[in-house]
């Protein structure tokens, strides 16, 4: 599915605030969630690390796509010379080398000033569903990658309960910003063509699936959803939303693992290879 008609890029250009990724601040509230993206990252990392193991090619770097302010890389524990991020908006590169230690290039991948073969994995975690042509970047991370490398990516699954039961007000389709929907096979297939083979599958994320639920529910309480909207809110008003959000998060849980354990979680995550030939 995708969405129609498509913004012009000018225009959806505006829908990317300065800090449409995640900065820590100074205060309570920001030190707690903190702690809490990086407890709930733990999922995408040991991902990651087992895609590493099973390569053969894990003393190569690593190049996370859309890495916002680089905790991933730097919660993935390679060293500093391994970690390479990308992103669109310069701040976001400035946060990821100075507060997590990573290098970054801004810039779109087919673009991106890298060498064939550099990389030993390359990871997308929700980029496919916001580009125009997702073609382009997947076939220019095979041409990336290294022999026996890994591609990982991640985006919302369009055919989750949460879509079913919320219809319009499930957060994956955050228009207008997500311009492609895909189910599960849509993304194989588009592996596929791309020159791809599948290795596993996820569908749930800790980090993603109990929270989108929760924003589904309550997006007024989302605390990045009020960053980006530059919601003003006092130091007490902001903690106690915070809290209010963290608490329907944890009770978003059980029903976000049961929908993971049939197969249809609000997200999936793929792990894959480029074809021999």
């Amino acid at each position: 599915m995708r969405l129609y008609p498509w913004p012009k890029p000018e225009d959806l250009a505006k829908c990317y605030p300065e800090n449409y990724w995640y900065d820590p601040g100074a205060d309570t509230a920001d030190r707690w969630a903190e702690k809490w993206r990086r407890f709930v990252l733990r999922d995408h990392v040991q991902f990651a690390r087992r895609a590493l193991e099973e390569s053969g090619v894990g003393d190569r770097p690593v190049l996370d796509v859309g890495c916002g302010g680089g905790l991933f890389l730097r919660e993935l524990g390679i060293p500093e010379s391994q970690r390479v991020g990308l992103d669109f908006s310069p701040n976001a590169a400035a946060v990821a080398w100075k507060t997590n230690g990573v290098p970054a290039v801004c810039g779109a991948l087919p673009r991106a000033p890298f060498r064939p073969g550099t990389f030993g994995m390359i990871t997308m975690y929700h980029v496919l569903e916001h580009l125009y042509d997702p073609v382009t970047y997947l076939e220019a991370a095979r041409a990336l990658l290294a022999r026996g490398g890994r591609l990982i990516v991640q985006v919302p699954n369009a055919a989750c309960w949460q879509f079913l039961l919320l219809g319009e007000r499930w957060n994956g389709l955050d228009i207008p910003r997500h311009l492609m929907h895909f189910k599960e096979r849509d993304l194989v297939n588009l592996l596929e063509h791309c020159g791809f083979e599948v290795v596993r599958t996820k569908h749930f994320s800790l980090r993603d699936n109990p929270a989108g639920l929760a924003t589904s529910l309550a997006p007024g309480l989302d605390p990045m959803s009020r960053r980006v909207r530059q919601v003003k809110e006092g130091p007490a008003l902001k903690l106690l939303k915070d809290g209010a959000y963290f608490l329907l998060t944890l009770a978003a849980m059980p029903l976000a693992a049961l929908e993971a354990a049939f197969g249809a979680g609000s997200t999936v995550m793929i792990e894959a290879r480029p074809e021999k030939g």
